[in-house]
């Protein structure tokens, strides 16, 4: 029994297309042709343009691209590969503790903060003079009204 490469060679040249010509007709690279003719699957992109060139192929030179798959098939010798499950990666505990305690930290020092605004004694924030009650003893008074600075009080 002739390999895959070998069947669907025979079959172009039976039907006498050159490569250049099935390439152009099926739209593989000249390449890839060449590599199937080859069984060299393993150089070609991957196993869903395998099949897709293998379909075109067969279709190209009059064969039934589903006995062509199924010839393919039998013949591979790793049908499918199945990867390895990978495992979520573990996460330190101290890391994310120390985050933690930053992240409340900060947030103390914000409440600190934000309480001492609010709580803050009004009044001492105003220049001394202003602060206390107005002077009215003596000659130390203030002038109050308009009038007092135009009379000269």
């Amino acid at each position: 029994m002739d390999t895959i490469g070998t069947y669907l060679r025979r079959a172009r040249q039976a039907r006498g297309m050159s490569l250049g010509e099935l390439a152009r007709a099926t739209r593989i690279p000249t390449a890839s042709i060449e590599r199937i003719e080859a069984d060299h699957f393993d150089d070609l992109p991957g196993e869903v343009f395998t099949r897709g060139f293998l379909k075109s192929y067969a279709a190209a030179v009059g064969l039934n691209p589903d006995e062509v798959l199924a010839r393919y098939t039998a013949n591979r010798r790793s049908v499918s590969i199945e990867p390895l499950p990978v495992a979520a990666p573990i996460a330190k505990a101290g890391r994310r503790r120390f985050g933690v305690a930053i992240a409340f930290v900060l947030l103390l020092l914000l409440f600190t903060l934000a309480l001492s605004i609010v709580m803050r004694p009004r009044g001492y924030d105003r220049p001394q003079e202003l602060s206390q009650g107005p002077v009215t003893s003596g000659s130390a008074a203030l002038a109050t009204t308009p009038s007092d600075f135009v009379r000269g009080a």
